[in-house]
């Protein structure tokens, strides 16, 4: 366990000077004090403050999964660093640990896996989008996260989804909801109307991207609720084949200008086995991390909510490190 939180804070050091420091509304992406970082990774286990839980819950959420105690067998806690979590055996859909996993919680940009969904079930993914005024201006106006988009390029679907899901593009997430809504309206109703049929009782969409609008909390969903949401997302061969990347570059064409994105999710390349999936932020979300790692032919999936300390922007990657040692030494 401390090897692999060590790991990660070295990867730290790598990527931090590369990263696209956005905002902290849909993804502060880095801060100064890497060596008090690195003490903070190395600790192994640390007191949880109690959970600021949304007013709405749900019991119903993992009804149909084994449930495990927040408690080892030993009577030891577990070190989960964070407000909510879920921790699952993706191979037999047993929860192995859990912290407040049916509480609603606003997630950040976690909410753009369920946004990739709509448009990788919509299809199409060779269409040619151009790139609107509006899409900058927005990302500009509220100092979200941004892949940089610029004004006139034309991408293709596939593409934006790379920007949207690699550095966390909220122009991307613009973009790719203005068309395949058609209509932002429209493409987050989509967005609902998913999370119903796929029975998520403690999930709503108000935006498609995460962004505290109207409020911080208008956009929920439990940890229980977005472990199935990463399932299905990693279920699909595109979407997979994107999170696992740590960078994408994009050369130059007639049609648009050349771009470099760099992955959010520092496990990649940093904890063995990880192959993604999403980090997200806002000031009430805290730093979040879906995240989903292999090991031999075990698979585990699973996600922090609000991760401590707070004004850490790696507590996530330390916690979800932490569980995934965890994990792997119990199955």
């Amino acid at each position: 366990m401390l090897a692999a939180a060590i790991g990660v804070c070295l990867n730290r050091v790598v990527l931090a000077s590369r990263r696209n420091s956005g905002h902290w509304r849909c993804g502060r992406s880095w801060a100064a004090r890497l060596v008090a970082v690195c003490v903070l990774a190395a600790a192994a286990a640390l007191t949880l403050p109690p959970p600021a839980a949304l007013a709405a819950t749900t019991s119903a959420t993992r009804a149909a999964r084994p449930t495990a105690s927040a408690r080892a067998a030993s009577g030891t806690v577990l070190p989960a660093h964070a407000w909510g979590a879920d921790l699952v055996d993706a191979g037999t859909g047993a929860q192995l640990w859990g912290k407040d996993a049916g509480i609603p919680r606003p997630m950040g940009s976690i909410t753009k896996v369920m946004a990739a969904l709509v448009v990788l079930r919509d299809g199409d993914l060779g269409r040619e989008i151009r790139v609107t005024n509006g899409a900058v201006q927005y990302v500009d106006a509220d100092g979200a996260s941004s892949a940089g988009l610029i004004a006139g390029d034309v991408l293709t679907a596939r593409q934006l989804l790379e920007a949207m899901l690699l550095p966390s593009g909220c122009d991307a997430a613009y973009m790719l909801a203005t068309a395949y809504g058609p209509g932002r309206s429209a493409f987050v109703r989509k967005m609902n109307v998913m999370a119903m049929s796929m029975g998520l009782t403690a999930t709503h969409f108000a935006g498609f991207d995460g962004m505290p609008h109207p409020t911080e909390y208008s956009t929920y969903s439990s940890p229980a609720d977005l472990v199935r949401i990463g399932e299905r997302a990693m279920r699909n061969s595109v979407f997979r084949g994107i999170v696992s990347q740590s960078s994408f570059y994009l050369p130059a064409t007639n049609l648009h200008r050349s771009y470099l994105w760099y992955s959010t999710d520092e496990l990649l390349g940093s904890y063995p086995g990880d192959v993604g999936i999403k980090t997200g932020n806002t000031q009430a979300a805290g730093y979040c991390l879906l995240f989903e790692a292999r090991r031999g032919r075990r698979v585990l999936i699973g996600v922090v909510l609000h991760a401590d300390p707070a004004d850490d922007p790696y507590s996530s990657f330390t916690a979800a490190a932490q569980l995934l040692d965890w994990g792997f030494s119990q199955i």
